[in-house]
């Protein structure tokens, strides 16, 4: 069907470009460009949940934010225990 469209002089010089640069019709290219755009999208694949699991206990057994505190006191046990092995 034929009809009249006011096209910005840009936007037609880039219809044409490109119509020559895939080799097809003018005309083809417009109708194609235009169909695509008027189509409802299909929805997009769910989003990815990554599954999760129980691990035991729901917290540390140690207080974390005494950790500095905690690694010195187990490395002077060590220290203590080496210095006994050594007697």
């Amino acid at each position: 069907m034929r009809t009249t469209v006011d096209l910005e002089r840009s936007l037609l010089e880039r219809l044409r470009r490109e119509a020559l640069r895939r080799r097809v019709p003018f005309k083809h290219l417009l109708n194609k460009l235009l169909r695509e755009s008027l189509e409802p999208r299909p929805a997009g694949p769910a989003a990815y949940r990554c599954p999760t699991f129980a691990m035991g206990t729901p917290g540390p057994a140690v207080d974390l934010t005494k950790a500095l505190a905690l690694a010195a006191a187990l490395e002077d046990d060590e220290i203590a225990r080496e210095l006994q092995l050594r007697k």
